[in-house]
């Protein structure tokens, strides 16, 4: 059934409650739908138009255009400085399955860059999984023979994403004692690989190895 409603046309004609974007976004929106339901061309529906028109208003009190052309170029640098490991673990990941995904991907090819700059045998470690329930991150672990690194989001908040430990193979799931880092210590892995090495007293590393990452 088509209908059409008049709320739409009231507040294009008094728009005086609508004073921020997201208001008058909404009430765009709000129109659009209204049109659709009543079978009306909403890229001539004079309320919509108006309502539009008033979003542009709004945006008045805003900075000019090479302000805001610089703030984007400048967040776009911002965006890249900072991985997106990072910025997950700062908002967290809980209860959004996209997020979390992405947060125990990019944990995985974290862990292998940190194996790769430890310098560890293929075959001498393993980098596993686990998402455990929806509330909360879950865990990414890399275990080998004398190392054992977990990350998560924890309760004990930033700085303490990073948990590890030295291990005597890859049956003992206990290990000595626990030790913690941030999160971005690992995305600097030769140097978290470098503090590895002389806080859990690793063997050394051999004298060549081929990287396996840029």
């Amino acid at each position: 059934m088509h209908y059409d409603v008049a709320f739409r046309h009231q507040q294009a004609l008094d728009p005086s409650a609508l004073t921020t974007i997201a208001t008058t976004l909404h009430a765009v929106e709000a129109a659009i739908t209204d049109c659709r339901n009543a079978g009306k061309d909403l890229e001539d529906d004079p309320a919509v138009v108006l309502l539009v028109r008033h979003l542009g208003a709004v945006t008045l009190s805003r900075p000019g255009d090479m302000h805001l052309r610089h703030a984007c170029m400048d967040q776009i640098a911002e965006i890249r400085r900072h991985p997106t490991l990072l910025t997950l673990a700062r908002r967290g990941v809980g209860h959004d399955d996209d997020a979390k995904r992405a947060f125990h991907s990019e944990g995985r090819t974290a862990m292998r860059r940190l194996a790769e700059a430890l310098h560890l045998a293929e075959n001498s470690f393993e980098v596993r999984s686990q998402k455990a329930g929806p509330a909360c991150s879950g865990e990414i672990t890399l275990h080998g023979e004398e190392v054992w690194v977990q990350l998560s989001l924890g309760y004990l908040g930033p700085d303490h994403e990073v948990l590890f430990r030295r291990v005597r193979g890859r049956a003992d799931h206990i290990g000595d004692r626990n030790r913690w880092a941030s999160v971005r210590d690992l995305l600097s892995p030769d140097r978290f690989a470098d503090r590895l090495r002389r806080e859990l007293q690793l063997s050394a590393a051999p004298a060549s190895a081929t990287r396996l990452f840029a």
